[in-house]
Order: structure tokens, then sequence, then C-alpha cells
């Protein structure tokens, strides 16, 4: 309720163009999208989001464990495979580079390291490969993760993808760590703090950019067509 007006939450399923009707689809718990595109009505409660309208997603969990944050990986890696159709004109500010995606428990492991731990064999098995991350914090805001963005488990802490402007590791840290991609917080305060920030940041940048819709009407034909002068 206190994200900017410019955005309206719900929840269902995202498509793209190559999207096909009774596909199987992961079923999003919580969807932020830009309030100026449209939201499919699929019937039984179920929306249909552009995933050229999506900023970010959350998935939430009663608790955390291993097979719901791979659940949630799997989940993430999907939707960031969907391709946009935008054109745009300018832009300023910050630009997330994909769909962002968020995990929140309300219980999990006693130490955020726990949850980080399972990220190397669950992104094996499902094939995910991390990026090579540049030296400065500048240039990772501009690298998408493959995977989830963070993980955050209330009372416990949260896990983060470094390529976010809220950011707490300074550019020195980097470089003396050029394998560094995950930062790991362990407290018991302030971490739904940190995911509004996130959000808040995420939403806040202007793009002038609108929707190429021709790709989703690519088999769509007129039929017989008449032209006179």
């Amino acid at each position: 309720n206190h994200l900017s007006e410019r955005v309206a939450i719900g929840s269902g399923e995202i498509i793209d163009s190559q999207s096909l009707p009774n596909q199987p689809r992961n079923q999003i718990d919580i969807v932020i999208y830009k309030r100026d595109y449209p939201k499919l009505d699929f019937g039984g409660g179920i929306s249909g989001f552009l995933a050229e309208s999506v900023i970010a997603t959350i998935e939430v969990k009663s608790v955390l464990d291993a097979a719901a944050m791979e659940q949630s990986i799997n989940t993430a890696q999907n939707v960031k495979a969907l391709e946009p159709h935008i054109f745009t004109a300018f832009t300023a500010g910050y630009q997330p580079p994909s769909i962002l995606s968020y995990v929140v428990a309300y219980d999990g492991p006693a130490a955020m390291s726990t949850v980080h731990g399972w990220f190397a064999g669950i992104h094996s098995k499902l094939g995910i490969n991390y990026p090579p991350m540049p030296p400065t914090l500048n240039q990772h805001i501009l690298i998408p993760s493959p995977s989830i963005d963070a993980a955050f488990v209330l009372g416990k802490g949260f896990v983060q993808f470094d390529n976010s402007p809220i950011n707490f590791v300074r550019d020195e840290t980097r470089q003396a760590h050029p394998d560094f991609r995950w930062a790991v917080v362990d407290r018991a305060n302030g971490n739904l703090l940190v995911l509004f920030l996130m959000l808040t940041q995420a939403v806040s940048g202007l793009s002038g950019s609108w929707l190429n819709p021709l790709p989703y009407v690519q088999n769509f034909s007129m039929g017989p067509m008449a032209l006179f002068a």
C-alpha cells in the first residue's frame, strides 16, 4: 500500500508474445506491474500480466527451506526468460535490468548463510550460470540476476544479489573480491524496510516507453482484404 501509485499489485501468470493458451505457467503470489498496461482476466480469479508491464514479483513462503527456494528460483528463471517487446524513446534514473524476483518468508533457517548455501546446488540442477561481475556497483546494476534478486526471512535477515542501487557494499570490497555476487545479512529487524527501498527504487525511474503489440498478434490474420483508391 505504500508503493508509488504508478504501479498496481496483483497475482497470477506472466506471459509474453510466445506464450500459448492453456500452456503450464507459474502462478505468482505477488505481481507488481505498471498501471498503464492491461491486466487480462483468465477466469477463476487468475489474471495474466504482460511481461512488458511487470517490474517485480514476490514469492511468499510460510517456511523457507531448500525445496521452497528451488521452486522460487525455478519460477524466477522462467519469468526472466520471457521476452518483452517495447519501444523506448528515453530513460532517466534507475531502470531494472530485468523483472526483479524476490522471496519473502515468515520463517526459515537461523542463519542466512544456510539459505545462500542452497544456491550452488539449486543453480547447478537448474542449469543457471552466474554472469561475470565487473568491479563497480554502477556496472553491477546493469547485470540481471539469472536467479532471484533477494530472499528475506522475517526476523532473520536477507540474501541479496549484488545488482541493486540499494546496497551496503563498497566498490573497494568488490575489487578485492572479484568473484563476489551475493551479500548475506543476519539481522532481526529492518528486513522489510530493505525490500521496500528496493521496490521503491525499482519503480522510481522514468521511461518514455510503450508496448509493441505486433508480436502478440503475429499469427492473427484479417483474411481477404480489398484496397480502394
